[in-house]
C-alpha cells in the first residue's frame, strides 16, 4: 500500500457532528480567524495568533504531505458549517503500520464542546479499520493536564515522557509525554468513544 491509497485526494472523514477534509492553503483566512485568542497557544509549539507563523504553520503541512508523511485536515463544525480548527494524521511509518495523531487545535469556541471527541474517534477509527494499522500515537505537553486527561478518556495508555523535547515559544524546553492505542485495544476504546459520540 502506498501513501495514495491511503490518502487519496478527496479524503473526507465524517461524523453527525464534524466534516474533515484536506488542509488547503485558502483555508488560512477562515484558521486565522479563530486563532486569534492567546491562550490557545499555551501549550502548542507555534503562535499561530501570528500571520506569519500561522502562514509558515500551513506551508510546513504541506510540505509534510508532499513528503508523505502527515495529511492535514480541516476541521469544520456540521452544527453551524463553521471552521472549527486542524489536525493531522502524522509521522506515518507505513512498514511498521503506525501513525501518530497530532498538530491539534481547535479556536476557542470550539473547545469542550465534543469536537474533538468526534475527531478523534474519527481519526482512530481511520487508521485502524481503513488503513489496517497496528499502533496509533498522540503526544502532549507533560504540563498541559486539560490534554492528557482527555486523551486518557479515549483509552489510550501512557508510556513515558522525552525530557527536553521540543523548543517552545518563550524559549521553554517542552518535556512531551507519549500515549498510544494498538490494534487489539481499539474495539473495546471504541465501543466506549460511540457512547460518548
Amino acid at each position: 500500500m502506498t501513501y495514495e491509497n491511503y490518502f487519496p485526494e478527496g479524503l473526507q472523514l465524517t461524523s453527525n457532528r464534524v466534516i474533515m477534509r484536506k488542509l488547503q492553503s485558502s483555508d488560512i483566512d477562515s484558521l486565522w480567524a479563530i486563532s486569534q485568542e492567546p491562550v490557545l497557544w499555551d501549550w502548542f509549539n507555534k503562535r499561530l495568533d501570528n500571520r506569519q507563523e500561522l502562514e509558515a504553520w500551513m506551508q510546513e503541512a504541506a510540505q509534510h504531505q508532499h513528503q508523505k508523511t502527515r495529511f492535514p485536515f480541516l476541521v469544520v463544525d456540521r452544527l453551524n458549517n463553521a471552521v472549527a480548527g486542524s489536525t493531522s494524521l502524522m509521522n506515518l511509518s507505513i512498514p511498521d503500520r503506525r501513525i501518530e495523531i497530532g498538530s491539534t487545535w481547535y479556536g476557542n469556541s470550539f473547545r469542550g464542546t465534543g469536537i474533538n471527541t468526534h475527531c478523534k474517534f474519527l481519526l482512530l477509527q481511520y487508521a485502524f479499520e481503513s488503513m489496517g494499522f497496528e499502533r496509533v500515537e498522540i503526544k502532549t505537553d507533560v504540563l498541559n493536564a486539560r490534554s492528557r486527561a482527555a486523551i486518557r478518556k479515549l483509552g489510550m495508555a501512557e508510556e513515558g515522557i522525552l525530557r527536553s523535547h521540543m523548543q517552545m515559544p518563550g524559549n521553554r524546553r517542552r518535556d512531551s509525554v507519549y500515549y498510544s492505542m494498538l490494534a487489539a485495544e481499539w474495539p473495546e476504546a471504541k465501543a466506549a468513544l460511540l457512547l460518548r459520540c
